[in-house]
């Protein structure tokens, strides 16, 4: 067990509930400064995916890697937009039904386990790969916080139990950086299945978030999150 890979995990945890205190402690975000946030953590979280999560993956397994990410794609797919049907990344503005409000949190719950496995099963390759992943999630953690705490709000929920929810998304992180570590086939698949999370993260709940958006500065704001990775990228191989 890794002491540091459990740290990462609760720091990245930590970001969902920073995102429900923009909400529960009414301050609200200025929908602009959040989308650029979405853009520039979907841009880095892409460039994660496919340049540090995919080459590993399939370096060490090959084709049945390949087959884990699309399970992994597939898996999110089915839990968020099945089960979550309402759910997008930012704050909630419309009446929702307390079982949307559930659902949601149930398929998030999975996307959280697996930001810990991502978390742990990257550390397991390399300190440098475990941050870039770890700076990946925190960023896409934060809008999501503020998503699942406000969407509960929306159906009627207390403050409280609003907090909670994000308070769950965050424990399931830490859960999944323990089994990680405790559970030799998720490790061994890890990075395989975190790769699959991460592209439908970063392409199918970020990028739509803001791609009918007009304008340069959400294009921009994606092309630096993939930027920032790639220069990161660079500059630990060199």
């Amino acid at each position: 067990m890794q002491p540091v890979v459990i740290l990462y995990a609760v720091l990245a945890g930590a970001a969902n509930l920073l995102g429900a205190v923009a909400v529960t402690a009414r301050r609200r975000w200025s929908p602009r400064a959040l989308q650029k946030i979405v853009a520039l953590s979907a841009g880095f979280l892409i460039a994660v995916a496919f340049v540090g999560l995919l080459p590993e993956a399939l370096a060490r397994h090959g084709e049945s890697a390949a087959l884990t990410v699309l399970a992994g794609y597939l898996l999110v797919h089915l839990t968020q937009h099945v089960l979550g049907r309402h759910f997008h990344f930012g704050e909630e503005t419309h009446e929702v039904s307390p079982l949307i409000g559930v659902s949601a949190l149930v398929g998030l719950m999975l996307h959280t386990f697996v930001d810990g496995v991502a978390i742990a099963s990257s550390f397991m390759v390399s300190s440098e790969l475990g941050f870039f992943v770890f700076v990946a999630i925190f960023l896409h953690k934060v809008p999501e916080g503020l998503a699942i705490s406000s969407l509960f709000l929306a159906a009627g929920s207390s403050r409280g139990r609003a907090f909670g929810a994000a308070g769950v998304l965050a424990l399931s992180t830490v859960a999944g950086a323990f089994v990680t570590q405790l559970v030799a086939p998720v490790a061994e698949y890890g990075l395989a299945l975190s790769a699959g999370v991460a592209l439908y993260v970063g392409a199918s709940n970020l990028v739509p978030e803001f791609q009918q958006e007009r304008g340069w500065r959400l294009p921009l704001s994606f092309l630096t999150g993939c930027a920032l990775y790639l220069a990161a990228h660079a500059l630990v191989r060199a």
